[in-house]
């Protein structure tokens, strides 16, 4: 049988455990009561997975990950795992700066398993930002952190609740950087990337793309900003020019409209709290966050590491459900 046809059938898929002190463990536990399609491997400290299901009271049969065999569909109360120990032990609910190292160490074994091809997708349970830099390491995310891993230029950050997604021109940084980061040359990277995997990830043949202005009023016709009409529109134009179906820059506070819905197949916002409280809004827990332009596939939770519901069996995994789905779903269409 051939390596091709066997991927179509059983796809191996990765999960980082995320923040040890956080609710990743907890949700991948959850995540593996169920029967999957897929071969899915935990990237994390055996013990701590262990030591999480006896808190959790859920049952748990870890297998040892073989990445070099042939796929196999996971089956309900089992994970296979791929061992990364811990640097200290992991208290739920307790951050501690000497686990940082770790979750880098687990997000680098499992974006190298996916560069190889041993693996077909990871998906990302939440980290900590602030405890990675508290120990020194700059951090700004999971998106920038595999950008830089995989030697790419350029990625989009794609957040999906249902057939609601919102792509942002611009990720983690602070809002007085915002307007000078949106370039013509990013913004027609970005819109390029957002149609081109909009085809591939998600089968739309000619993808209907919705531009949010920056400013209030999209400008108001350079009465309230000039970005619109120096950067936005003529990078629309151009566009356009090439056969993309974009329309805007439309004003943030109305182009969620349910007739504007109605027309789009994804948003483009220019800044992160502009197009997610929306999304999130809509589908908060049901959510997956997809990094286009990556040479690897990978998806994630919407949400942060709650620390206060690790360990206590309250944390939903609804959200890192969604991403496994998603991921088996985008790997559906790229392999057939």
């Amino acid at each position: 049988m051939s390596t091709h046809s066997h991927e179509i059938t059983v796809p191996r898929l990765v999960i980082t455990a995320g923040e040890p002190a956080g609710i990743g463990p907890d949700i991948v536990i959850k995540a593996a009561q169920q029967d999957w399609p897929a071969e899915l491997i935990c990237i994390a400290d055996k013990e701590l997975l262990e030591s999480r299901a006896r808190e959790l009271k859920l049952p748990l049969r870890l297998i040892p990950g073989n990445t070099n065999g042939t796929p196999v569909p996971s089956e309900a109360g089992t994970l296979r795992y791929i061992h990364v120990p811990l640097s200290t032990h992991a208290i739920a609910g307790t951050l501690d700066t000497g686990n940082a190292s770790y979750v880098l160490a687990t997000l680098n074994v499992a974006a190298t398993l996916c560069e190889t091809g041993e693996a077909s997708a990871m998906i990302t349970a939440p980290v900590q930002k602030s405890v990675i830099n508290d120990a020194g390491i700059p951090f700004s995310g999971h998106t920038e952190f595999l950008a830089e891993l995989t030697d790419t230029e350029q990625v989009v950050m794609l957040l999906a609740a249902g057939d609601l997604r919102v792509a942002l021109a611009t990720t983690h940084i602070p809002l007085r950087d915002v307007a000078d980061a949106i370039t013509a040359m990013s913004l027609e990277r970005t819109l390029t990337i957002l149609h081109t995997d909009l085809i591939d990830k998600w089968g739309i043949e000619s993808p209907r793309i919705t531009v949010l202005g920056l400013n209030p009023h999209a400008g108001e016709g350079g009465h309230l900003g000039h970005e619109e009409q120096a950067v936005i529109e003529p990078v629309i134009a151009k566009l356009q020019a090439r056969g993309m179906r974009l329309s805007g820059p439309l004003p943030a506070d109305t182009a969620f409209s349910q007739l504007q819905r109605q027309k789009t197949d994804a948003y483009l916002a220019m800044y992160h709290d502009q197009g997610l409280p929306v999304l999130k809004y809509a589908g908060f827990g049901e959510a997956v966050n997809i990094t286009l332009g990556l040479p690897i596939l990978r998806t994630s939770v919407d949400h942060g590491t709650a620390l206060d519901l690790a360990g206590t069996g309250q944390a939903h995994a609804s959200s890192l459900i969604a991403a496994i789905q998603q991921a088996i779903h985008c790997i559906s269409r790229t392999t057939h």
